[in-house]
């Protein structure tokens, strides 16, 4: 694929729409440290066009300013996605190889790590006393997950790291509950993380986003990277095990159930009648790009073409891309280029590639009708445009922004 003088121009577009930052609200300076609808996530896509040389590292450093204006959050209620590791993670693609941003790295890098120690040291009382967990515990957004993906890249011989690991591995045993045997990652809410009557004793989540595929990718990368701590091999067979025997086969190919109930655990049989929305966040694209990286990091070549299969499938569907209906990166058309893009450049299979143009010339048609509420990096313009830069180039993403999807 060469480059694409519309992708090009829309990307031009977005960017100096959103040139310069606003101030963040006076009564809640910690927005500002959102990479999903904050400076710090609209800070990527400057921080990404300065890597390239199609913008200046004098605007990045006007968002990562407007990011880092009030003091910045390193509480229990910290993710990725918000407050000290979303700093980090912001500065990390900022600097690169260079030291660029290093002494505030270096700090941050202090508060993660003891964040992480918290918070895994809590979860695991949680475990021991067998109680349920939340999406908040484990999930990419606010849990553990992302804060691992974080030290993966960012400081990998962190000895916090081995303990968010150690953490994952735990939360692939199961639970006891009423005499009731659950998987561990099974929360007591439903997905909007609230007592729902569709859901009144909670749920399993199998996607990216909130579910169990978010570790998977966490626990495959690390063996990529030839890390791993006990037990860590039979977690990945355990989830993927899980995902195998929740798998659904429609006319258009495999599928998966958003949500299993405690109704649907008891027979073994899902409620919903089909795929949902082909998404990142809990669509076939994520689940099967999770299920393509553990059986990279395993060696599983037949997995490995299976999940590649199911991609291919899913992204030849009408039926099921019709359900797409924003350009962002959560739940768009950003977030289903984005992952086919990494997957295709992984693949055994060459089909997966020549879906490529055609998935970016339907990104670029989305992203120039489509009516964003604002920069925002997960469901605003700034998504949509590194997704578009991605299309443009064909090449990867050069400050890394994408690994905060755990997709790379």
């Amino acid at each position: 694929m060469t480059s694409s003088p519309a992708s090009t121009g829309l990307v031009e577009h977005l960017a100096h729409r959103w040139a310069d930052p606003d101030h963040p609200p006076p009564r809640v300076p910690s927005a500002a440290q959102s990479l999903s609808q904050g400076a710090a996530g609209t800070a990527l896509l400057h921080i990404e066009r300065a890597h390239c040389g199609t913008g200046t590292w004098r605007r990045a450093h006007r968002w990562i300013t407007s990011a880092t204006a009030g003091e910045v959050s390193a509480a229990d209620t910290s993710g990725l996605y918000l407050g000290a590791p979303a700093v980090a993670f912001m500065l990390r693609a900022a600097a690169g190889s260079s030291e660029r941003y290093g002494r505030a790295l270096a700090a941050l890098d202090r508060s993660v790590s003891a964040l992480a120690h918290r918070r895994t040291a809590a979860a695991l009382d949680r475990i021991r006393r067998g109680a349920l967990p939340t999406f908040r515990e484990y999930d990419i957004f606010s849990g553990l997950t992302g804060i691992g993906a974080h030290l993966l890249r960012r400081n990998p011989s962190d000895p916090a790291l081995e303990g968010v690991l150690g953490y994952v591995v735990a939360l692939t045993q199961p639970l006891r509950r009423e005499g009731r045997t659950l998987p561990g990652w099974w929360v007591g809410h439903d997905q909007y993380t609230r007592t729902s009557a569709h859901y009144p004793h909670g749920h399993s989540n199998q996607g990216a986003a909130h579910g169990i595929t978010g570790p998977l990718m966490l626990l495959a990368h690390a063996t990529r990277r030839g890390i791993s701590v006990d037990g860590q091999g039979e977690a990945i067979a355990t989830i993927c095990a899980w995902l195998d025997q929740w798998q659904q086969t429609g006319p258009t190919g495999a599928w998966w159930p958003e949500c299993i109930s405690l109704a649907d655990l008891r027979t073994g049989r899902t409620s919903q009648t089909g795929p949902a929305r082909p998404s990142w966040c809990y669509g076939i694209p994520g689940i099967s790009r999770a299920l393509q990286l553990a059986a990279i990091a395993t060696h599983d070549v037949d997995r490995r073409r299976r999940a590649e299969k199911h991609l291919i499938d899913c992204l030849s569907d009408s039926t099921q891309l019709t359900r797409l209906t924003d350009s962002g990166l959560c739940h768009g058309w950003a977030g289903v280029y984005q992952t086919a893009w990494r997957a295709a450049h992984d693949a055994t299979d060459p089909a997966l590639r020549t879906v490529l143009p055609r998935l970016a010339s339907v990104l670029l048609d989305a992203a120039d009708k489509w009516t964003p509420t604002g920069p925002g990096f997960l469901d605003g313009d700034t998504g949509t445009a590194l997704a578009l830069t991605t299309a443009a180039c064909d090449a990867a993403p050069l400050s890394g922004w994408d690994s905060c999807l755990l997709i790379s």
